[in-house]
């Protein structure tokens, strides 16, 4: 598409903290013109209003949430909608643009009887789960250029299949083995709805184990590895003190004797070329791992591993922003994708430290 062009790009569910952080970088996307955002309890206010930190950012500074009966047509439709909202009215939101990313679980599997399996029940539109492109721009980047309509990527999969991404492709590892998937995530992957769990006094502290088995997002590691096996993929998350951030930690163990050329040659042919995906494995530091804290407001997955090669026992590590890489940054380089624009647009954001 011409460098010239502008789209328009509206945001259904836009005052939630994927839909805060849609805006941000679409705000700041030369291509791009957001013209309309909904919130079914902000009708009325101002989007900075909900997202102080976009005050002085609009364009059009009497951008306003509306209500989703009030939605017009537009070139590109984000849904930043709770899970199951997206799928019971998807051919209305097909009628109102041409290219639709969803930010949900709706239509991130492929497979209906796969959905009732993982979430407890009938996918209200289970036509349309193979019109969707899982939307992991590293895997899925030439699908993505023809795609109308992209899925989203749950975050703590995106940190587990990033992670095992490389070594997988390259045939070390293989699918008759058990991989253990210990994830660290923080308080905004529960959203911006306060809940009991959530409640400061409750909240702060913690490293609190609160799904160890049966993660919905294993089905959607199992699809993404399955062009290279059956992998056996079971994850157990803990919440921890941190706001934003993932960090993965895979379990498994390969054969003794390897060598770090190794290792270096599968991430460096895996990834040695993508934008978005650093290879971190220092010898010394304190920073010789990937760690969320410094992916904060990027679309950057850093990826690492340890290896002892007396036993075997191996670690693969990956670290995420779980807003950025993890909902919204991905869902604006598949856009970027889907409609030829440079895929880096409004994502080069490097992070800050300390």
């Amino acid at each position: 598409m011409d460098a010239g062009v502008r789209i328009t790009v509206g945001i259904v569910g836009a005052s939630g903290y994927t839909g805060g952080e849609l805006l941000r970088l679409l705000l700041g996307h030369p291509q791009v013109e957001v013209v309309q955002a909904t919130s079914e309890h902000h009708i009325g206010k101002f989007v900075y209003q909900v997202h102080p930190h976009l005050r002085g950012r609009l364009i059009n500074t009497t951008l306003r949430f509306i209500g989703r009966d009030a939605l017009q047509t537009c070139d590109v439709l984000f849904l930043a909608l709770p899970h199951g909202e997206a799928q019971k009215n998807i051919e209305r939101y097909a009628a109102l643009a041409g290219r639709i990313i969803d930010l949900s679980a709706d239509f991130r599997l492929r497979d209906a009887s796969a959905y009732v399996t993982t979430y407890g029940h009938e996918h209200a539109a289970p036509e349309w789960l193979t019109r969707f492109v899982y939307g992991l721009p590293e895997l899925h980047r030439d699908e993505l250029r023809s795609a109308q309509y992209a899925s989203g990527v749950g975050c703590n999969a995106t940190a587990t299949t990033l992670a095992l991404w490389a070594l997988v492709r390259a045939g070390l590892v293989q699918d008759d083995q058990p991989m253990f998937v210990d994830v660290k995530v923080g308080s905004s992957e529960a959203g911006s709805t306060p809940t009991e769990s959530s409640h400061h006094p409750a909240r702060s502290g913690v490293v609190r184990p609160f799904q160890l088995t049966g993660h919905r997002h294993e089905a959607e590691v199992r699809q993404s590895l399955r062009p290279c096996g059956n992998f056996d993929v079971r994850m157990a998350v803990t919440s921890v003190e941190l706001v934003r951030g993932v960090s993965a930690a895979i379990h498994l163990s390969l054969p003794t004797g390897l060598a770090e050329r190794d290792f270096w040659g599968a991430y460096r042919s895996t990834w040695g070329e993508e934008s978005f995906v650093r290879i971190v494995h220092e010898k010394t530091g304190i920073h010789r791992h990937p760690e969320p804290r410094l992916l904060a407001g990027t679309n950057y997955a850093d990826v690492g591993w340890e290896y002892d090669a007396d036993t075997g026992r191996t670690v693969l590590l990956a670290a995420i922003d779980n807003l950025g890489k993890g909902a919204a940054g991905s869902a604006v380089q598949c856009m970027n994708l889907m409609l030829g624009f440079e895929e880096i647009s409004a994502l080069t954001f490097g992070g800050v430290y300390p």
